[in-house]
């Protein structure tokens, strides 16, 4: 069966990771930007890891951080992936990967005027820099770096990449199901959408989210056997 799979980034308590494991949650992320209300240093992201069970991947979401500073963090914090969300470029992002040791997300924060072309040939670029590069996280321009919880226009994203972006960018309960159907990402990342305060997550908008999406991926499948028969 088609499984859409789920990213619970922002984490910064206990009881949060374990809500978002509990709910089936695919990977966990955790923010070093020092300017986001949900900053964790890498002793407390540690802390935090240590409780995750196995075959949770753990990520780390970084803004225009040195190769230095990363392979700091990933030091103490035992991070599978690491998630660039600044101004990196293609070289900058391949060089922190080699850094670290780490398979890295490369976040294209989508414009107005940005073209389904433009996102293709990014991968391209990206995937030909670094064989640690993983996929393109796509996340709706702003001013502000790490996300503001504002949707961009899914309609630019090629079909024939969708199946391996990570989809992000004003996610919500209500808005996953239909997200999930019409574009067809590889995965989803939701943080501001299942919080009660901001570094605070919410257990039943957690549970909610995955089960929006888990409806969204049982649609596909239906469809899929659908055509088959056809």
């Amino acid at each position: 069966m088609h499984r859409t799979r789920i990213k619970i980034c922002g984490l910064t308590r206990e009881e949060d990771v374990q809500a978002a494991v509990a709910a089936g949650a695919d990977a966990l992320g955790f923010v070093f930007y020092p300017k986001s209300p949900r900053y964790v240093t890498p002793a407390r992201a540690a802390e935090l890891i240590a409780t995750v069970p196995p075959f949770v991947t753990c990520t780390g979401l970084f803004v225009n951080a040195s190769p230095a500073e990363v392979a700091a963090t990933t030091a103490v914090a035992p991070l599978a992936l690491i998630q660039l969300h600044g101004d990196e470029t293609v070289a900058e992002s391949a060089a922190i990967a080699a850094a670290c040791g780490r398979q890295f997300l490369r976040v294209f924060r989508v414009k107005p005027d940005t073209r389904p072309d433009d996102l293709l040939e990014y991968e391209q670029h990206c995937r030909a820099a670094s064989p640690l590069f993983s996929s393109l996280l796509l996340d709706t321009f702003v001013e502000a770096y790490g996300g503001a919880g504002k949707v961009f226009d899914w309609s630019l994203i090629p079909k024939e990449l969708a199946p391996r972006v990570v989809l992000s960018g004003g996610l919500s309960v209500p808005s996953a199901t239909d997200a999930v159907v019409r574009v067809r990402p590889y995965a989803v990342d939701i943080s501001s959408g299942v919080e009660a305060a901001k570094g605070i997550k919410d257990a039943r908008k957690i549970a909610d989210f995955v089960a929006a999406v888990r409806a969204a991926d049982a649609i596909i499948e239906r469809d899929s056997q659908h055509e088959s028969l056809a």
